[in-house]
């Protein structure tokens, strides 16, 4: 599945078969994860991609081949490939361990093809062993909306009690991972969402409410994965003083002005930037002891447009997963 450009929906395309180069594998995708980010690039809202794209990041697959010099995955291996690519591995965000943050870092599904196809190649460095634990629908949303949601919690510090706004895919993982860590979780939804506020309440919740209600209690963080900048003033009123507020898109809304007194009180506000390999090491560890499950939908690979609008409007519990 192609992109042309942005605003213009996805096209069937017969293209070559991919080649590894130096250092690349050459994977037959069993399953590739739908994301909001993928929307952000269809829409527009992120600059600069490559074109014609394939999209994709959470992909699922099996090494079908090596390029030289790439011994890492034993053809038949089952692999992950995350949003992060590539980077340098020479500047001083690389060399002190903050490679999410290299300049030069290139990423999947944005500037190098993705997994919205039968086939693609990655840079074995940056892929990741997919323990048997997980079914490949299962696994595709853990390689994003897990490792996103586990960077994001991790960020939050230490927090007894925390807040999700935007109860999609990276909240129904994080909430999982949450509540095995003995957390409490307090899930805020679209305002009058009830099925959402019940996905939520299953999945241990102690609360769940629109994003318009305050909760029950201060929390001690709110996770923000929905991309509506207008959502952070209302996070820093329902933080306790000293608390956090993790933004945990690529790509949000401005966020609208706010008095100074709902940050006063050594609250913090930040961001997660993409993620590291380490984030998807610990995550996928925990994921498989936590027996966290994600809840994929899937869709045949030629229906990636519909998966793409049912996401736009709020139609999905859990993740869009398409599957070749």
């Amino acid at each position: 599945m192609l992109l042309d450009a942005p605003g213009r929906t996805l096209r069937m395309a017969l293209v070559p078969d991919p080649v590894p180069a130096r250092g690349q594998v050459l994977i037959r995708v069993s399953a590739c994860a739908v994301c909001r980010t993928d929307l952000h690039v269809v829409d527009g809202d992120l600059p600069d991609p490559k074109l014609p794209l394939v999209l994709g990041h959470e992909i699922v697959g099996v090494v079908e081949a090596a390029g030289a010099e790439a011994a890492r995955f034993a053809v038949g291996a089952r692999v992950g490939v995350p949003w992060l690519g590539s980077t340098c591995g020479r500047c001083r965000y690389c060399s002190e361990g903050d490679e999410n943050l290299c300049d030069e870092a290139r990423v999947t599904g944005y500037h190098l093809d993705g997994g919205f196809a039968e086939l693609t190649v990655a840079d074995e460095r940056f892929c990741l062993p997919i323990a048997g634990e997980f079914s490949d629908v299962e696994a595709a949303p853990l390689l994003c909306a897990g490792l996103i949601g586990y960077r994001t919690l991790r960020m939050a510090g230490d927090p007894r009690k925390v807040g999700i706004w935007g109860f999609g895919a990276a909240a129904h993982l994080v909430a999982q991972v949450a509540r095995f860590e003995g957390r409490e979780v307090f899930a805020f939804t679209r305002p009058g969402d009830a099925a959402s506020q019940d996905f939520a309440l299953a999945l241990g919740a102690s609360w769940a409410g629109g994003s318009d209600e305050p909760p029950p209690e201060p929390l001690d963080a709110a996770l923000v994965f929905a991309p509506v900048g207008a959502l952070v003033p209302a996070a820093l009123g329902s933080v306790r003083k000293g608390g956090v507020v993790v933004c945990g898109g690529i790509h949000m809304s401005d966020i609208p002005s706010f008095p100074y007194s709902l940050l006063w009180g050594e609250r913090i506000v930040r961001s997660v930037a993409n993620l590291a390999r380490k984030d998807g090491e610990e995550f996928l560890s925990l994921a498989a002891r936590a027996r966290v499950r994600s809840h994929g939908r899937p869709y045949p690979l030629e229906r990636a447009n519909e998966a793409l609008a049912d996401l736009r409007e709020g139609r999905l519990e859990g993740a869009a997963v398409l599957v070749p």
